[in-house]
């Protein structure tokens, strides 16, 4: 992992526009590809990024980095505070909670009630960069790759957007890999990032897969 602390504006390039005036900064290059520009606040959110695979191509003062779609992040640096990278070597990925877990279990067995017509081939998939938690064939015989969350937000549509962006380059699966994350409830910020990375959402009821009367009581 790459950090770099630079006085910097940056313009983003693509379906929209969108500006950055002169600041300091982080600049985050991650051995995935990725790279995110950060400030001193806005918590773990960046101010922008560009998610893998991408090309980084670095000039005198300036960082142009290019996405398969042909967009860009134009980083003009005009002084660089710290630049550093360190290997954090292979991470042991997330330990999901007790829910989590189990919803994976009984997912595994029911893959119809994330989508009608799906079977599971294997559970936790390795895609290099931690594993895709269950990997299922479609009705049409493509693969889909099911990312199982409690609460679906931004994080996990991320997370699954590069499990995807390396199954892509799996010859061993049949071909196109689409993805789903799925969860007990999934943010309207989600919902939305994911259509625009063209993954699909799924609401499943962790008391109904259980065999259980619903946690909260219903009227009728």
């Amino acid at each position: 992992m790459r950090l770099v602390i630079a006085r910097c504006s940056v313009d983003y390039i693509g379906r929209l526009k969108a500006h950055l005036p002169s600041a300091v900064r982080l600049l985050l290059v991650k051995a995935d590809g990725s790279v995110s520009i950060h400030a001193d606040g806005r918590a773990y959110k960046p101010l922008n990024w560009m998610s893998p695979p991408c090309v980084i191509a670095e000039e005198e003062g300036v960082w142009r980095v290019t996405n398969r779609a042909e967009e860009q992040l134009v980083i003009s640096i005009e002084q660089i505070l710290h630049d550093s990278s360190h290997e954090l070597g292979v991470d042991p990925g997330l330990r999901k909670d007790g829910v989590e877990a189990h919803l994976q279990v009984l997912l595994a067995d029911r893959p119809d009630a994330v989508r009608e017509g799906l079977t599971l081939v294997r559970r936790e998939y390795e895609t290099g960069i931690g594993p895709v938690d269950l990997l299922c064939r479609d009705a049409d015989g493509s693969t889909v790759a099911v990312e199982i969350k409690r609460k679906g937000e931004i994080d996990g549509v991320e997370q699954l957007t590069r499990y995807l962006s390396r199954l892509d380059d799996d010859p061993a699966l049949p071909h196109p890999v689409r993805g789903i994350l799925c969860a007990q409830s999934i943010t309207p910020q989600a919902r939305l990032l994911a259509a625009d990375r063209g993954i699909a959402c799924s609401v499943v009821d962790y008391d109904a897969l259980r065999g259980l009367e619903p946690s909260i009581p219903t009227l009728f």
